[in-house]
């Protein structure tokens, strides 16, 4: 069985693909990177290098380099003293600097629920990320989200064939589904989370498990569509192709979406975070487009409705 890749690739000005890596007792997390590219972007628009960075600190071009790396948690401070070196006076981009600094801090320092289940690195970074995510904008052309998906739709999915190469792990299917409950927890628990997935309609149709798992899974959908904090929609077979029908992906938003955003893609075999530049922002513009060749929210409601009764 061919285990999961990651990929860490870095292309300038066009965003991050990376997963997390680890070096020594360090970890560059998915927010420090974040953080760290956007600094980098604002020190090379400014002309200024890492040592200058580090004169202003009063500190090693060594630190300048950790903390563009995400290896390191940010301090306020210092924050501040660069974005005045970088000439950014903008109090909603400091702001928002200052914020994604804190939500990493916590992030690096907290313990949350999945510390205590088996989920793998890359998984456990994001399930930690989607804790302190305000929004997720979610497409999904093969599965139901799993913010969204029932105990008896995993317990399914995790029985088919290709399970083997794709979302089956070490931990047993009861722990697996204690974990994806858990995770549902964020979408109730205050302030709640903020929920838009579009789902292809070859995934209402093809569920694992047959009509037993589809009247469940139904349900549960049509329950969260009436939900204030979730929209959901479908991407009906009549609107064609897109480039979003390669593969799924979440775009996390942890202020006001916009800059500060990362997205989580996902295909069989690599996991990917791109995180800013032109990358993230083309995913979003995608997001956005499906969203509009896509059935309205009543309308995919009346839909699940109406598969809910051929059942």
């Amino acid at each position: 069985m061919p285990p999961r890749q990651t990929d860490h690739t870095h292309t300038p000005d066009r965003g991050t693909y990376v997963t997390s890596p680890t070096q020594g007792h360090s970890t560059s997390t998915v927010l420090g990177r974040r953080l760290g590219g956007e600094l980098t972007r604002l020190r090379t628009a400014a002309g200024l290098n890492q040592t200058q960075a580090g004169k202003a600190l009063t500190a090693s071009t060594t630190k300048v380099a950790k903390m563009e790396g995400g290896w390191v948690p940010m301090r306020d401070p210092d924050l501040r003293a660069l974005c005045e070196l970088y000439g950014v006076h903008d109090p909603s981009v400091v702001g928002g600097l200052l914020e994604l600094a804190r939500i990493d801090r916590e992030r690096r320092k907290a313990k949350g629920w999945w510390d205590d289940f088996a989920i793998p690195g890359v998984m456990q970074e994001y399930v930690a990320l989607e804790s302190a995510a305000t929004t997720i904008k979610a497409w999904q052309p093969a599965f139901i989200p799993g913010l969204l998906q029932t105990p008896e739709y995993v317990r399914a999915l995790r029985t088919e064939p290709a399970a083997t190469v794709t979302i089956r792990g070490a931990e047993s299917d009861e722990e697996f589904i204690a974990a994806r409950l858990a995770r549902q927890r964020r979408l109730i628990d205050g302030p709640p989370l903020s929920l838009r997935a579009v789902i292809y309609e070859a995934t209402l149709r093809n569920f694992p498990g047959g009509a037993a798992t589809a009247v469940g899974q139904l349900d549960e959908l049509i329950k969260a569509a009436d939900q204030p904090n979730i929209s959901l929609q479908v991407f009906p077979f009549d609107a064609g192709t897109h480039p979003g029908l390669n593969g799924s992906f979440n775009i996390m938003s942890f202020a006001e979406p916009g800059a500060m955003d990362v997205v989580y893609v996902e295909s069989p075999f690599v996991e990917r975070w791109v995180e800013g530049g032109e990358l993230a922002a083309t995913y979003a513009e995608l997001f956005e487009k499906i969203t509009e060749r896509s059935l309205g929210e009543r309308e995919s409601i009346s839909f699940l409705h109406q598969l809910r009764k051929r059942l």
